[in-house]
């Protein structure tokens, strides 16, 4: 594989990975803490802190991942009884109305995080500005918007459907029945 594509598949996949390395690194904090406090009697001051920070981060990239899935819970068992391209016409307007929300969210947080938060807020026991902290919100709903243009693009100028990964898990079971029934 050559360097430019293990580059792009890493940035591909760069909410994924951070989300897992956000994930082990606040569940380690949180185990330390317990057994700090519950073998030394001793608090660490600035893991709970830090670890609902970065569950925080987690939770809103792992939004992300899931909108790369197309994962998110959505309705759509009215569209089986729908012809084929005006299901996929409703569909594509609900992302774009998704995308357009995103937008509205994400031109909000950066005018509070850059124009409106004052500079002076800073966490209570890591010193650390809350700028960084709500960073979050406007990277996380652009990169989500990013990811369900992306999921547009795919199904209408490729055809391709994204299947989240239980959809696919059932089609494969479809497709070893049927195997196994003919």
């Amino acid at each position: 594989m050559s360097a430019g594509r293990k580059t792009l598949k890493l940035l591909n996949n760069a909410e994924t990975l951070l989300c897992e390395a956000l994930l082990a690194v606040f569940v380690v904090i949180l185990f330390a803490q317990i057994i700090a406090r519950q073998l030394f009697g001793y608090n660490i001051a600035w893991s709970e802190e830090l670890s609902t920070y970065m569950f925080v981060w987690f939770a809103y990239l792992g939004a992300v991942v899931a909108a790369k899935m197309s994962a998110h819970n959505r309705v759509t068992v009215h569209f089986q009884f729908m012809p084929k391209w005006l299901s996929k016409s409703m569909l594509t307007f609900a992302d774009l109305l998704w995308v357009a929300f995103n937008m509205y969210f994400v031109w909000l947080s950066y005018d509070f995080v850059f124009n409106r938060m004052n500079l002076f807020w800073k966490s209570q026991t890591l010193g650390v500005p809350m700028k960084y902290i709500y960073m979050i919100l406007p990277l996380a709903f652009t990169l989500m918007s990013l990811r369900i243009l992306w999921n547009v693009y795919l199904r209408v100028f490729k055809s391709i459907e994204p299947l989240d990964p239980e959809q696919e898990e059932i089609q494969k079971l479809k497709h070893s029945a049927d195997k196994a029934s003919a």
